[in-house]
């Protein structure tokens, strides 16, 4: 078996975890538990944790609006997320941050970013950081579609190769930016190509299937390493819900969510393999589900029941950091 299986239980339920928190944000914030915007990521769970499964917490990445499984695949705490994104004092960012800024620096995880392209250029810090003391440390930064046509974004690429850092920029195609495709914002036929311009190896794969994600990003990730530079690699995928919750999606063909539900959900594309392989029992998986779904449920209550921050004493805390 090319996989052990504690790597391929540990894989399953981290995207297990993923969908079933964003499920429940979803459920929470229907209900008005959750204040702000929720940018749910369904269905782009097998990126996430393709390119944080092997990652420690002295690697670095940095996310986008829609960060919540790139949090849960770093390691970020279930409980602590849930009351950040309900804005409770005793969250990861003491209700601070909410859904769009939610961040753990112990974890590795430099932060969500409401920022489109926003991301890139604090990463490339913290991989000039890890190339400049020497040590082995790799940064990653998940962007979307949309913000690969931001300057921000592009100048960020060609700092990376300019000063070979070791930053794997991960573009999470799901087709729209926003309310508007893929292949109308972008102009030339192909993001992995364009990319590849800047003089970085540059890779398409199809982000609905976690091992060619995986594989994907080890190699980069060891180039990163080793000394070789940057990488840029697009990943193919489908975003279940809309841009926000509660986006009507005008834009969105007749059908188009659920055939993508039914033949592209990554989850299913990973169970079938397991199962035909005989890598996994779906015995096993089935314990995992049972398992997350009282885990979801005590992060849930636990959430509720935790205090909001107080304007007294909680309002002027943490502006400033004095060094």
């Amino acid at each position: 078996m090319p996989y052990q299986e504690e790597f391929l239980l540990r894989a399953y339920r981290s995207m297990k975890t993923i969908r079933e928190f964003e499920e429940r944000c979803i459920k929470e914030f229907m209900g008005g538990n959750v204040p702000g915007f929720v940018h749910a990521s369904n269905g782009q769970e097998a990126i996430a944790v393709a390119a944080c499964i092997d990652l420690s917490d002295s690697d670095i990445i940095g996310s986008t609006h829609r960060g919540h499984g790139h949090c849960i695949a770093k390691g970020c705490d279930v409980g602590g997320m849930m009351k950040e994104i309900m804005g409770r004092s005793s969250g990861l960012c003491k209700g601070k941050g909410g859904s769009m800024h939610i961040a753990d620096i112990d974890k590795g995880m430099l932060g969500a970013n409401a920022i489109v392209g926003g991301g890139p250029p604090l990463v490339n810090g913290a991989a000039l950081a890890a190339k400049t003391l020497g040590t082995t440390n790799v940064a990653l930064s998940f962007n979307g579609d949309g913000s690969a046509n931001q300057g921000t974004t592009m100048e960020a690429m060609n700092m990376a190769v300019v000063l070979q850092l070791p930053h794997i920029f991960i573009y999470e195609n799901n087709g729209y930016a926003e309310g508007t495709a893929a292949n109308y914002g972008l102009g030339c036929d192909s993001l992995t190509d364009r990319n590849a311009g800047f003089g970085m190896p540059s890779e398409c794969i199809d982000g609905n299937d976690f091992f060619a994600t995986y594989e994907a990003i080890k190699v980069a990730t060891q180039r990163a390493r080793d000394g070789g530079g940057p990488t840029s690699i697009e990943a193919k995928c489908v975003r279940f819900d809309g841009h926000f919750i509660g986006d009507p999606q005008l834009y969105r063909g007749k059908d188009e969510i659920k055939n993508a539900r039914k033949d592209q959900d990554c989850l299913k594309i990973f169970r079938d393999r397991v199962i035909k392989e005989g890598w996994l029992k779906a015995a096993a998986m089935n314990a995992i589900d049972k398992e997350i779904m009282v885990e979801i449920e005590k992060a849930v209550a636990d959430g509720l029941a935790a205090p909001h921050p107080d304007p007294a004493t909680d309002l002027l805390s943490d502006v400033y950091c004095s060094y």
